[in-house]
């Protein structure tokens, strides 16, 4: 194993950045549709279609998942990988004559105030960069500042994206893939008691410059829906032993679970998946502090 996010089987990243607008874009691509949940932490986020995840409602997998910058114009990222999904025949099969349907969940943090030429109009340049990542599909796994991460601030750090895996005693594999834009230090070890020191905010609004970690783990052990999301739940927690402050008023921290296995039945024992969420958390953490180059 590599020690990164793809080293989960049947997974697939692309990254697509803007250096003039210091912004970019992440998509996942399962070879096959996936289990996903989504845990949502902070006062900040920005999501679409993760009502869709929650155990009770209709469509059991999904087809894609996209992380970018940008905030709400990042959103607009989605939209091109559902055309590009279902340009590939990938999605809910509809009707004779209609076109797939796929569901691709999404997440955005905040890079506008990082100096990046932003004076875009009409044109943001999100669906282009999602072109672009989907052209990048299977182009390398890499850390640090590419795709949804290539503009992010992590405290007083430039921050990035951090990947790492594990191995499971079952032998399964268990990947992360981060984008860390965090309002709180990111620290080499456990973060310190005592005092808080507080990046300073900027604009009108008094908002942070930065706020925000976006990311995906993956695994192609089976889990239910409600299992992903116990799994996912527990993954935030890696945040915690890396930054701080996490999950503030300014944050959006949105971390989605995905299990690639083909069959899902019962999922995995629960002692399976406390070890799931444990290790999840470990990985969260070790991919906060290669996204900064700690």
């Amino acid at each position: 194993m590599q020690d990164c996010f793809t080293d989960v089987p049947g997974l697939a990243i692309g990254h697509a950045h803007d250096a003039l607008a210091r912004t970019g874009v992440t998509v996942v691509v399962p070879h096959a549709p996936v289990v996903m949940a989504v845990d949502v932490r902070g006062g900040g986020p920005g999501t679409r279609e993760t009502d869709a995840l929650a155990p009770d409602t209709l469509v059991e997998r999904v087809h894609g998942l996209c992380l970018s910058g940008g905030t709400v114009f990042g959103l607009a990222a989605a939209d091109e990988l559902v055309l590009w999904l279902s340009a590939a025949g990938k999605g809910l099969a509809m009707a004779p004559g209609l076109p797939a349907v796929p569901v691709v969940p999404g997440a955005i943090l905040f890079d506008l105030a990082n100096g990046g030429d932003k004076a875009w109009g009409s044109e943001p340049p999100y669906r282009g960069l999602a072109r672009a990542a989907c052209a990048a599909l299977g182009g390398g796994d890499v850390s640090g500042p590419v795709g949804a991460g290539h503009g992010a601030r992590a405290g007083s750090r430039a921050g990035g994206i951090g990947t790492a895996s594990a191995r499971l005693s079952s032998g399964h594999v268990i990947g992360v893939l981060l984008a860390v834009n965090s309002f709180g230090e990111v620290y080499a070890g456990a973060p310190p008691e005592g005092p808080v020191p507080m990046p300073k905010l900027g604009g009108a609004a008094g908002l942070a410059n930065q706020n925000t970690c976006i990311g995906a783990i993956a695994t192609n052990a089976p889990l239910t829906r409600a299992q992903a999301r116990r799994a996912a739940m527990m993954a935030q927690d890696g945040l915690a032993r890396a930054i701080r402050p996490i999950h503030t008023p300014f944050d959006g921290d949105t971390l989605f679970m995905l299990s690639t296995a083909a069959e899902t039945g019962a999922g995995s024992a629960p002692v399976m998946l406390a070890e799931i969420g444990t290790l999840a958390a470990d990985l969260v953490a070790r991919a906060a502090r290669r996204a900064v180059g700690l």
